[in-house]
């Protein structure tokens, strides 16, 4: 029988419906794509994706503080490189933490990049990496060093013909020399491959607004007292900037994989240096976390005596 032409064309736009609802997803499917994995995966890309965002935001005081961070996570990759590409950042103060990290993870692959550090036009820069060889026992930090010290007479390196006497100054400004000082005693890495955070500390202790409970939260880090960590745990919700940052960096070097649930709010604080610790802090304790599963997993080598008795043929 024959159909109108609209009626037609009615019935063809309805089977088209069906068919395009047929070869669409059920929106369950839908969320659960779309939706993080459950579990470590999640914490770890976003981590990773607010301290790459932190890297690249047009704010330098930005850029530093997750400079600062990148040292609590370890030598691994992609962290090093990225820390090596920060050597170039255009503010001074990012290039100066970046270095600081990168001597603080204790990675000989590094050096190249350090020795570029070094020629940098800025006197702050070079002489961070001038230090910063010295502390991984190369010559030419060394050298530096020798010329600082006696002034820059003629049989030393020439660095501070090249940098000026303003190198001098900050040699001995406590400004710069405390946070060495302190980060030798207290920036301990209990994790060997993981760094001790000596940027970060520095970055906590340079603060001009740094209150004493900051810094009695960084004293008492590493401190086995029971009330300790229930006290860093609270500090986690001070109001004062500096010693949440100052907590999460203490908690961070606990190495407690436990410790991560604490961490995690601390991703959507509002301020970078609190956020981007964090960030780092829980990239950190899964590391650890990954790293022990692993070890549980691997299987145990045979002692060479169970070797030999399982030779032995069975006694008569």
């Amino acid at each position: 029988m024959f159909r109108p032409r609209k009626t037609r064309h009615r019935a063809v736009r309805f089977l088209t419906s069906i068919v395009v609802i047929c070869l669409l997803p059920w929106p369950g499917l839908v969320l659960a794509q779309a939706s993080p994995p459950a579990g470590g995966n999640a914490t770890v890309e976003r981590a990773r994706a607010l301290l790459d965002q932190a890297l690249i935001a047009r704010n330098p005081d930005t850029r530093k503080a997750a400079v600062e961070a990148l040292g609590l996570i370890g030598p691994r990759e992609p962290y090093m490189s990225r820390l090596m590409v920060m050597l170039d950042d255009k503010d001074v103060d990012v290039r100066v933490a970046a270095i600081a990290s990168l001597v603080d993870l204790h990675d000989r692959d590094a050096l190249p990049a350090i020795r570029r550090a070094y020629d940098d036009p800025i006197p702050e820069v070079s002489f961070a990496a001038a230090k910063a060889l010295l502390a991984m026992d190369d010559p030419t930090g060394r050298d530096a060093m020798v010329d600082v010290l006696g002034g820059g007479d003629d049989t030393a390196s020439g660095y501070m013909a090249t940098n000026g006497r303003m190198v001098a100054r900050m040699f001995y400004a406590p400004r710069t020399a405390i946070p060495f000082l302190v980060a030798r005693t207290i920036g301990i890495a209990h994790v060997a491959g993981l760094g001790a955070g000596v940027a970060s500390l520095e970055g906590l202790l340079t603060d001009q607004n740094i209150s004493g409970r900051a810094t009695a939260a960084l004293l008492l880090g590493a401190d086995k007292d029971p009330r300790v960590v229930p006290a860093l745990r609270k500090a986690l919700h001070d109001k004062d900037t500096t010693v949440r940052a100052a907590a999460v960096h203490a908690l961070t070097l606990r190495d407690d994989v436990a410790l991560e649930q604490d961490l995690l709010p601390l991703l959507d604080d509002r301020k970078d240096e609190v956020r981007t610790r964090a960030a780092a802090g829980c990239l950190r304790l899964e590391l650890i976390a990954s790293d022990a599963q692993a070890r549980i997993a691997a299987p145990v080598p045979e002692s060479s005596s169970q070797r030999t008795h399982a030779r032995q043929p069975p006694s008569r």
